[in-house]
């Protein structure tokens, strides 16, 4: 059974709490640190997270869940009966096909998300773009990652090129195989807070990894010769402490993502392009294309070199690409309406 400190070493929040006294603070909330075709594996202790004591195992028949998440299981302890608020939840829209309205959650109750790009190869500011959108609509604050900074004598250009982007959000440099900036990343976990992160394969996510948990628990491949580009090395998310009692923390290990579909988006793309909605406040008409019209302040800013064209491009894509999202989602909605006849869905239990 566990305890209040328990709970708290597991990242436990005021936040958690007041999620589980509205529900009558019922059954004994455990987090989740692994999922499998259908089974959440869950700690509640840190003997458990630790593999000292074998943790708990139990079916995701009717609820949602994803890796990090709070839950309260069943009393036959069979199945999840119950996901408390989260605080956060990195969300993507799911990129197999025939489910391209259906989202898809990486990772939930996360504090730190770490967006990592590598030295050594060209940056990807549109990707940054993406990765910055989703990581604020997740409600985790971001911060950005160079990597590979043994590789390159000076990181200061491309960590330049894409501060620019990142507007205001850190943007560190870091090294697995030498340890430099390992504990500046470490820092961000004090106070048993939760990290993530976020990037393609290749970009030497699995060596910081393995440098922050302490052990070399996940198999890092040779990256091919050229592209700077590997092989997915961790293949399932899984919530891991770090090795370090001072701080504490977890880490949810997630695999490389090759694509970045967005789900719909809250302000993420509001913050991400903040610099860009700043000048739109000052075009003269309020329904501004920022194409030709008279006036518009987005124009003078590319006019006068301020603000570089594919900045807007990427805008453009990003809004134009949620708003196909939402008439996806739309006419998926249609479908399930005609499929009930027109009823409305049962509501759910408490907890279910």
């Amino acid at each position: 059974m566990s305890s209040s400190a328990d709970r708290i070493a597991l990242g436990w929040s005021d936040a958690f709490e007041q999620a589980w006294e509205s529900i009558g603070s019922r059954g004994v909330p455990v987090r989740v640190s692994r999922l499998d075709r259908g089974w959440s594996t869950a700690i509640s202790t840190m003997d458990q997270a630790r593999g000292l004591i074998d943790p708990m195992r139990m079916r995701n028949i009717g609820a949602e869940v994803a890796v990090g998440d709070w839950i309260i299981v069943s009393d036959d302890g069979e199945r999840v009966e119950h996901v408390l608020e989260r605080t956060s939840a990195f969300t993507r829209r799911a990129s197999f096909d025939g489910m391209r309205a259906v989202s898809h959650t990486l990772a939930a109750n996360i504090d730190v998300v770490f967006l990592v790009h590598a030295l050594g190869s060209p940056p990807s500011p549109r990707r940054l773009e993406r990765e910055l959108v989703l990581a604020f609509d997740s409600g985790a604050e971001p911060v950005v990652v160079l990597t590979k900074t043994d590789l390159v004598e000076d990181p200061e250009p491309t960590r330049r090129e894409l501060a620019e982007v990142a507007l205001g959000v850190p943007v560190l440099l870091a090294s697995g195989v030498t340890g430099d900036g390992i504990e500046a990343l470490r820092a961000y976990a004090q106070g048993n807070r939760t990290l993530t992160f976020l990037g393609a394969s290749g970009v030497g996510k699995s060596t910081i990894v393995n440098a922050l948990v302490g052990n070399q628990r996940q198999a890092t491949f040779e990256v091919r010769e050229g592209d700077q580009r590997g092989r997915h090395t961790t293949v399932a998310a899984e919530l891991v402490p770090l090795d370090d009692s001072t701080t504490g923390g977890w880490l949810i290990d997630t695999p490389g993502v090759r694509a970045l579909s967005l789900w719909l988006s809250g302000n993420g793309i509001e913050r991400a392009f903040a610099d860009v909605f700043d000048l739109m406040d000052g075009c003269r008409f309020r329904d501004c294309k920022h194409d030709q019209e008279p006036g518009c302040a987005v124009q003078a800013a590319i006019g006068a070199g301020d603000l570089a064209p594919v900045r807007l491009y990427a805008l453009e894509k990003l809004i134009a690409e949620e708003a196909e999202l939402e008439e996806e989602q739309r006419a998926r909605e249609k479908v399930a309406d005609r499929r009930r006849g027109g009823k409305k869905p049962p509501e759910k239990s408490e907890f279910q």
